[in-house]
């Protein structure tokens, strides 16, 4: 599917129609990579709140050893992408500190769906986002980052390890990979369909 197709023409009033906007919430711990999800696949350059990380965080903010990271979102990351004519994805990325959980309302209110980056050999720091969005009942689908091309456990071995309901997909996806991101966001675009015909039905 093309990313950036011409919009449609409207053929009674010669113009083009404008793609449905979807808001899709980008969630998960801190340092997993949702910044760079977001900066993968927006067709702008994209909204971000970074900060140089401090002393004050060491002990807080803390991705082990090997990290390179030296800086953290503080408000959100802001992006967007048209997938084609019809619908057009505008995506918010959460801060990943509990300590900014407060924005967290705000962020996914109107949102159709979630994305949880998980990082799979820190899979703890991914469960205050999954509480978050089983109790809001907003659908969303486990993203779980493969750095560097690897990862530390099977999507089967991380599904039972979150204990996530059957209903709530677990995909593998590279953060800094375009065509990858957008298979995630997809998958969260679909199972949110799915959840809203159930209900409908239901």
């Amino acid at each position: 599917m093309d990313l950036a197709q011409s919009p449609e023409v409207d053929p009674s009033h010669g113009r083009p129609s404008v793609p449905m906007p979807v808001k899709i919430v980008v969630a998960g711990g801190f340092g997993v990579g949702k910044t760079t999800t977001v900066g993968a696949i927006s067709d702008i350059a994209p909204l971000t709140t970074e900060a140089e990380m401090t002393e004050a965080a060491l002990g807080i903010d803390n991705l082990g050893l090997e990290s390179q990271k030296t800086t953290t979102t503080v408000a959100m990351d802001f992006g967007c992408v048209t997938i084609d004519q019809s619908l057009k994805l505008y995506l918010f990325g959460t801060p990943g500190q509990a300590r900014f959980g407060f924005m967290w309302d705000d962020l996914a209110h109107g949102a159709l769906g979630a994305l949880v980056v998980v990082d799979s050999a820190r899979l703890d720091d991914c469960y205050p986002a999954i509480d978050y969005f089983e109790h809001s009942g907003l659908p969303f689908v486990v993203g779980v980052n493969a750095f560097h091309g690897q990862m530390a456990h099977e999507l089967t071995e991380i599904r039972w390890a979150l204990a996530i309901n059957d209903q709530v997909p677990v995909v593998r996806f590279d953060a800094r990979e375009r065509t990858s991101v957008r298979d995630a966001l997809l998958v969260v675009l679909g199972t949110a369909l799915n959840q809203a015909l159930g209900e409908r039905s239901g």
